[in-house]
């Protein structure tokens, strides 16, 4: 399958750690959405992660997985989002775990299924802030300065705002994807109406929708309705 991630607006995000029935994923995976993305900041193991891909394959669209651990490597995805923590305290989420990943499997690497995400991690109590020790105090300038640095220093093709769990400063947002000129803006983090994905939608690239499915699927399944400008940028 080729994959064009300049082409997504919607994408749905799948914890493997969490449960979703047959009917729900089923629901998910012909909703409309542009691509399914799997992944989680904790509990994301080898045999949870393969396990939701088989389940995902049965459908026809794009399947990426979101490397959050080297255990829960699962060859067959469309893609591999590698996240590149840019506000991480803590080194090992910005060139530490990468680096042991590629002397464990770089020589078998298919470089073009692997994408690098410039994430800034906005919610200080979200569970990946934690995790890496994210700086997330942060302001519009501090944002555009990673979203600069990821773009046009590093040249990676996302830039993605992390709020996890909160929906964010939309301001913050547009004046972030403002400064971008290559790499697309992705926005996750609180969309959990139809309402809110309508206004993330007016200032990111990509909206990414996840913890409501677990929560309240039909509020879910309504954020795939937003008015988008299918023509890009």
């Amino acid at each position: 399958m080729i994959v064009d991630i300049r082409k997504w607006k919607h994408v749905f995000k799948l914890d493997p750690d969490r449960d979703i029935s047959d009917e729900a994923l089923d629901l998910i995976c012909q909703s409309g959405t542009d691509a399914i993305m799997v992944g989680g900041s904790t509990g994301v193991t080898f045999d949870n992660t393969v396990d939701l891909m088989a389940r995902i394959r049965q459908y026809e669209l794009p399947c990426v997985l979101e490397i959050s651990s080297q255990e829960a490597i699962v060859p067959g995805f469309d893609l591999f989002f590698i996240p590149v923590v840019l506000n991480a305290e803590d080194p090992n989420w910005i060139v530490g775990q990468h680096h042991e990943a590629l002397k464990e499997y770089g020589s078998l690497l298919n470089w073009d299924e692997i994408i690098a995400e410039g994430y800034v991690i906005l919610n200080s109590e979200a569970a990946a802030a934690k995790l890496t020790k994210a700086r997330a105090n942060l302001d519009a300038k501090d944002v555009a300065a990673y979203a600069r640095m990821a773009d046009k220093l590093f040249h990676m093709p996302i830039v993605y705002l992390e709020y996890s769990g909160v929906f964010g400063d939309m301001e913050l947002v547009r004046r972030t994807r403002q400064v971008l000129e290559n790499a697309r803006l992705f926005y996750g983090g609180g969309i959990d109406s139809l309402a809110k994905a309508q206004q993330a939608a007016e200032v990111a690239d990509t909206i990414v929708v996840g913890n409501i499915i677990y929560s309240d699927l039909e509020q879910a399944l309504q954020t795939v309705n937003v008015n988008f400008d299918r023509t890009g940028r």
